[in-house]
């Protein structure tokens, strides 16, 4: 399937709402009315490798699309003024009703996330998270479910999202991303 980058659905300016848009490269378009150049840069999101005391791991089950059904990383999107450490905390508290104990960057990784037909260019953060227990966790929010194992039981065909996807593939090849 051929991609459609989301510059290429805007007809109006942004700002003045004149039409006659100038696509200056791939991430910005140019209104000759107002003198508008307009960037499209990627949104933030957070991922959690959440671990308790014991060393098992939580993931969710995801509860809408895309990739329904599949497993996923607790996470999200970080919301306009929140810094991805917040987006990290709220993320983990809205769909599993955890609190992070500690936390740490691990990597990063770009991904583009089809969301309602429209391609979200995303700057994906990983994070390693410590809870004491995952005892009172429910699924929340978009979360369908919770699946805990030990990180040695993940199996990165069981998650639909690409970048989640290559996050588990990178942590089975090398585990002390989930060293402190």
């Amino acid at each position: 399937m051929k991609r459609q980058h989301p510059l290429s659905s805007f007809l109006f300016c942004p700002r003045c709402g004149e039409a006659g848009l100038e696509h200056v490269h791939e991430r910005a378009i140019h209104c000759t009315h107002c003198d508008l150049t307009y960037f499209h840069n990627v949104a933030s999101s957070v991922a959690c490798f959440v671990l308790d005391k014991d060393g098992q791991i939580l993931t969710v089950r995801r509860g809408r699309e895309p990739a329904k059904g599949t497993l996923d990383l607790p996470g999200g999107f970080v919301d306009p003024e929140e810094g991805v450490e917040e987006a990290v905390r709220r993320e983990l508290l809205e769909e599993t009703g955890l609190r992070v104990q500690s936390m740490r960057y691990a990597f990063s990784i770009p991904n583009i996330y089809p969301y309602s037909g429209i391609d979200v260019y995303t700057a994906d953060t990983f994070w390693v998270v410590r809870v004491e227990s995952f005892e009172g966790a429910v699924a929340q929010d978009d979360a369908e479910g919770l699946v805990i194992c030990s990180p040695e039981e993940l199996r990165a065909e069981d998650f639909g999202l690409v970048s989640i996807r290559a996050s588990i593939e990178r942590l089975l090849a090398d585990r002390s991303v989930l060293d402190d």
